[in-house]
């Protein structure tokens, strides 16, 4: 048994309640939990396709269609311009997204201001996953999507992964398919149904629908999706580039396999881990508004990319797109292009028994609610000095081999973000660590409680949300 030397603080005090008390976020019934606890047992067949013989099959839907992405200048978009005023990146309908300049001033973390562009998105977008049983096992339909920004290209996706424009089709290009079981009348039965954020570092206040619905219609078939388990699902978040951000998030906001044991204990209540986020909410001071991309401090425009003056973070590029299986099949678009690969990671360890991660409450001048729970480490660690390095990066950095339980390089959203990869990591805390008292801003919460409060919305961030994932991926998850 290990327990921290030191407690939080006042406001989280010892072993409190039982890890069922003052829970945030839904219920399940027992069904649910059976079935998705079969569902993941299935790990070597469903219905489709054998897990082992998947990567023919992506393979084989990259060679059906034609795919290519080139940067381009500037100038050569077609429907956006640099608007004359602002400097902003405008589509000519007024709809899709923007890229904007962005002003932060703050008391925490470790700058007090800086300038950067972000994307502005305001319409909520869909991201659903149609689900379905085969003979008692549920599965999943996945679509083989390309996105622009992906490494590879082809990766897999939600059954619908769509922006409002998309969806409502302003870009007139085909129907999204499947998107009738989420919008309008329902179809099926809900088993998720959440607004997560996106990410707080390149995207403005930017919102999408999560959804999983259970459907018993005869879904008509089409080559670019494909039926799997979620044991199935769950060996390939074990591969590099493969399972895209969306289907990440939504998978993460899926019901626990199992009920909480009882008698088993979180090291802290829910109530009092409520409380110390809200408190990162409430008592720091921050100014974050929307400013012209145009003469942005430390920015500077060339005719093929929007770049800070030190090289450093990311920049924004043009980029010209045929996908021979999207609703429209060639386009120019703005993306963002981050400046090395990330990291992300959960320090985890079992305290009595209950899996635990160490988690930040972590400030993004994006987030619709600026604070969220984060991984413990997020970063980009060239982007920073050894001697500013944030908290945590060298500790997980340096782990031995030992203590990593789970490790894959994963890309960001596709969409908006040009090869802009993490390596995705979950390690065993040290004893040191796991007996020290974090700093103020950051906790140890159970793997239920992360779910929970996963399932409350807005409150979790994206990257926190795909380990949550990977972490539920593993053969021996709780």
């Amino acid at each position: 048994m290990t327990t921290p030397a030191v407690t939080m603080g006042a406001r989280l005090r010892g072993r409190g309640t039982s890890d069922g008390a003052s829970r945030p976020g839904p219920r399940w019934d027992r069904r649910t939990t059976a079935l998705l606890a079969r569902s993941a047992e299935v790990r070597g067949r469903g219905v489709d396709m054998a897990t082992a013989d998947f990567t023919e099959w992506l393979a084989g839907r990259h060679r059906e269609h034609t795919f290519t992405v080139d940067k381009i200048p500037f100038a050569d978009l077609k429907g956006w311009h640099l608007a004359p005023r602002t400097g902003n990146l405008v589509h000519s309908s007024g709809r899709f997204f923007t890229v904007e300049g962005l002003h932060v001033r703050t008391t925490t973390g470790l700058f007090p201001e800086w300038h950067q562009p972000i994307i502005r998105q305001p319409e909520v977008g869909i991201l659903g996953i149609l689900a379905k049983e085969f003979d008692g096992v549920l599965h999943f339909l996945m679509q083989a999507k390309m996105e622009p920004g992906n490494p590879n290209l082809l990766q897999l996706s939600p059954t619908v992964q769509a922006t409002r424009s998309n969806y409502t089709r302003v870009h007139r290009g085909s129907p999204v398919r499947y998107v009738e079981y989420f919008t309008g009348p329902q179809r099926g039965a809900v088993l998720a149904d959440v607004l997560q954020s996106e990410h707080g570092s390149w995207f403005f206040r930017k919102k999408n629908r999560n959804m999983v619905v259970v459907t018993d219609d005869e879904v008509p078939p089409h080559p670019d999706f494909c039926w799997l388990t979620l044991g199935q699902l769950n060996v390939l978040l074990g591969q590099d580039n493969t399972v895209n951000m969306d289907a990440r998030t939504v998978l993460s906001s899926l019901p626990p396999r199992t009920q909480d044991p009882a008698g088993r204990l979180a090291l802290h209540p829910d109530v009092d881990l409520l409380s110390w986020l809200t408190e990162h909410r409430s008592t720091h001071e921050w100014t974050i508004e929307t400013v012209p991309m145009l003469g942005l401090p430390d920015w500077r425009r060339t005719d093929r990319e929007i770049t800070r003056e030190d090289g450093r973070y990311f920049d924004v590029v043009a980029v010209a797109v045929k996908a021979g299986n999207r609703e429209v099949t060639s386009w120019t678009q703005p993306l963002i292009e981050p400046h090395g690969e990330g990291l992300t990671g959960f320090f985890v360890h079992d305290f009595d028994g209950v899996p635990h991660v160490l988690a930040h409450a972590r400030m993004e001048g994006g987030l619709p609610g600026v604070v969220e729970i984060a991984p413990t480490v997020q970063c980009v660690p060239e982007n920073y000095s050894d001697d500013v390095l944030p908290r945590y990066t060298d500790r997980m950095r340096s782990a031995p081999s030992t203590r990593i339980r789970y490790s894959a390089v994963h890309s960001e959203e596709g969409g908006r973000f040009l090869n802009a990869t993490s390596r995705y990591v979950l390690v065993e805390a040290e004893h040191a660590l796991a007996t020290e008292q974090p700093p103020p801003d950051y906790a140890w919460l159970s793997v239920g409680q992360l779910e929970r409060m996963t399932g409350a919305g807005l409150t979790v961030n994206v990257q926190a949300r795909t380990l949550l994932t990977c972490l539920r991926s593993l053969p021996d998850a709780p």
